[in-house]
């Protein structure tokens, strides 16, 4: 079932996703400031391609209180928008009963992009 939601999902725009992270990741990772910001745009990328299947984990960093900080930034500077794209989707898509589970995948991202740092994709 997986594989099929996953097909569906990249012929239905889960390609365009994909790239827009991917290239949203490259050109962050131009500036020494933005390559762990740009390494979460990979994450979002890989998972955004193929949503169905993935889990998203909260894993326990020895960092301290860095994963906050840099979850802060994140949101403030563009996360917030990625949030509210994924909410919007989310919404349109569960209007039908054959839309829900792709709803619900934008949901799984727009949990990864409210707090990307100190979470692990599996």
């Amino acid at each position: 079932m997986n594989l099929i939601g996953n097909i569906i999902w990249i012929v239905f725009g889960g390609i365009f996703i994909f790239f827009e992270y991917i290239i949203g990741g490259l050109i962050l990772c131009l500036t020494i400031v933005g390559i762990p910001f740009g390494i979460q745009c990979f994450k979002f990328a890989f998972v955004g391609l193929a949503p169905f299947g993935v889990r998203i984990k909260d894993t326990s960093s020895n960092t301290g209180c860095l994963s906050t900080i840099m979850n802060i930034i994140w949101l403030v500077f563009g996360g917030f928008w990625i949030v509210l794209t994924h909410l919007f989707f989310g919404l349109l898509f569960c209007i039908t009963i054959i839309g829900i589970p792709f709803g619900r995948q934008h949901f799984k991202l727009m949990n990864l992009a409210f707090s990307p740092f100190g979470k692990s994709i599996g």
